[in-house]
């Protein structure tokens, strides 16, 4: 893969300091999944990245002389559950974490959402339904479910593995909570018929999961065998020309958590899906940084062409996604001036 940078204006500066806690990872989220056809192309595809919304439009053509129906799958990242949940999940709705919606030639698609309870590998989705706990393994309402059950029944969760106890002195004596530690994997489903000879448009939206740091961190030296300059490189193609552009908007070159941003990352899985046959015909990702003053970094074969004093813009043609490594982002979004300094 070869380094893109793209650069932005340099504004007023002011610093942030870095904290280990204030970190929340990211879940890579992909498009949709086919069951294999070797009867469908796939004509086209439109991808638009933003940290605000993940748009893919799809062009499918079915080249056989009888319609083809076909299963179409959208599988969400699994989510684990811990006793200190530092995760993005963009949606409050346990049924729809993603603000999931799709289209199928315009009108909407009724999908259907299969959701597992797993943990140490063994379904536990009927267990938790029997008792009436959510599937999902963070949030309040989860957790009070937990706490209502009889303690039988938690410790019969707690020996499979489903829970940890946290106990905490809640100021008038100990108490203890159950909390979630198991997996839960969702994946919405429907049927789609493609007519024969005709070419369809899927269109799928949601929301993605944006992790990130409240600083700049891959400009410090390596720790405990730990060497973020090399990740960041390899993750993301942050060139020397990237990094200096950073390094001049510290305010102290001693200082490397001192530039004014806070860091972004969002992942898009291009190894889902390709199910269908051949290439994809006709390809575009655009990625959308923001703000003007942001920087961007990722990786891309090609040509990069700036669209917007925000997007970026890349084609190609017979396109297979590179399977030996997944759409990283890196965006680092620039601090407003702090109006109470200067």
């Amino acid at each position: 893969m070869k380094p893109l940078l793209i650069a932005a204006l340099v504004l007023p500066l002011f610093t942030v300091p870095a904290f280990a806690n204030d970190t929340m990872s990211q879940l890579g989220t992909g498009g949709l999944m086919f069951v294999t056809s070797d009867k469908v192309t796939m004509t086209s595809e439109d991808l638009f990245v933003s940290t605000d919304q993940v748009r893919v439009k799809y062009q499918f053509t079915n080249t056989a002389d009888s319609d083809q129906t076909s299963l179409v799958s959208f599988p969400l990242p699994d989510i684990t559950g811990s006793g200190d949940f530092m995760v993005s999940v963009p949606g409050e709705d346990p049924a729809n974490l993603f603000n999931f919606s799709t289209t199928f030639d315009g009108e909407p698609v009724e999908a259907t959402l299969h959701q597992y309870v797993f943990a140490f590998g063994v379904d536990y989705s009927d267990l938790l339904r029997g008792l009436g706990v959510p599937f999902t393994p963070f949030g309040s309402p989860t957790t009070e479910a937990l706490n209502a059950l009889d303690p039988a029944d938690q410790q019969k969760l707690l020996h499979l593995g489903l829970v940890i106890p946290m106990e905490y002195d809640s100021g008038s004596g100990w108490m203890t909570d159950y909390v979630p530690v198991w997996t839960l994997r969702s994946t919405y489903t429907w049927e789609a018929t493609f007519k024969a000879g005709t070419t369809h448009e899927v269109v799928h939206i949601y929301q993605p999961s944006v992790g990130g740091t409240v600083a700049v961190t891959f400009l410090a030296e390596p720790y405990d065998n730990y060497d973020p300059a090399t990740e960041y490189k390899k993750k993301y193609c942050t060139d020397e020309g990237f990094v200096n552009s950073v390094k001049k908007t510290l305010p102290d070159p001693k200082e490397p958590y001192g530039a004014p941003f806070t860091e972004m990352w969002l992942s898009y899985i291009w190894s889902t899906g390709a199910n269908w046959n051949g290439p994809i015909g006709k390809f575009r990702l655009t990625i959308d940084k923001g703000r003007p003053e942001n920087l961007v970094s990722f990786c891309w074969d090609g040509k990069v062409t700036k669209t917007s004093p925000t997007t970026f813009e890349m084609e190609a043609t017979d396109f297979y996604p590179p399977y030996d490594r997944e759409l990283e982002i890196l965006i680092l979004n620039r601090n407003d001036p702090d109006p109470n300094v200067g």
